[in-house]
C-alpha cells in the first residue's frame, strides 16, 4: 500500500487540515470498505448530484437515510421475516447494511426516493452569496481625489 506524507501541506496551508485528515482516513479505510449494496454517484448538472443504492428486497420503511455533521448516512434493516421459508438458494441478500458519504461544505440532500428496488437520493450545492465571487468597481483616482476636496470644503 502507498503511503502519503501530508506534512508539506500542513508547512504550506493553514485551514486545510480537515482535507488531510479526510484523505488519510480515505485511504486507511478503502481496504475495509464493504462493497454491500452497490452505488452510483453521478452528477447531475453542475451543482446537482445523485446518489443511487441498489436496494432490492427492502421497503421503504426498512430505509434511513440521516443527515450528520457533514456525513450522509444511509443504512437499511429488513423487518424480521414471520414465515417460515426454505430457500434451494438465496442470492439476494437482505442483510442490514450502513453506507456513509462524505458531504462538502454548502452540500445539502435535497430529496430521496425508492423506486424499482433503487434509492436515490438529490443532493445540491448551494454557495451562499457572500462566498460568490463579486466584481468590484474601479473607480478613477479623479474620483477619489474630488471626494477629497468635496470633505476638505465642508470641514
Amino acid at each position: 500500500m502507498r503511503t502519503f506524507d501530508f506534512a508539506p501541506l500542513h508547512r504550506a496551508t493553514i485551514g486545510f487540515d480537515q482535507i488531510a485528515d479526510m484523505m488519510d482516513r480515505v485511504l486507511t479505510n478503502d481496504v475495509a470498505q464493504p462493497s454491500y449494496p452497490p452505488y452510483n454517484i453521478e452528477k447531475t448538472d453542475v451543482d446537482t448530484y445523485r446518489i443511487s443504492v441498489a436496494v432490492a428486497g427492502f421497503s421503504e420503511a426498512d430505509l434511513s437515510v440521516e443527515v450528520k455533521e457533514n456525513s450522509l448516512v444511509v443504512s437499511g434493516k429488513k423487518a424480521a421475516d414471520d414465515q417460515d421459508r426454505s430457500y434451494l438458494h438465496r442470492g439476494i441478500a437482505t442483510r442490514a447494511f450502513e453506507r456513509r458519504f462524505a458531504l462538502a461544505d454548502h452540500v445539502r440532500v435535497t430529496g430521496a426516493s425508492h423506486e424499482n428496488g433503487m434509492l436515490n437520493i438529490e443532493l445540491k450545492r448551494e454557495v451562499p452569496e457572500a462566498l460568490k465571487p463579486r466584481r468590484i468597481e474601479i473607480s478613477s483616482t479623479n474620483a477619489i481625489e474630488k471626494d477629497v476636496v468635496d470633505a476638505k470644503a465642508v470641514n
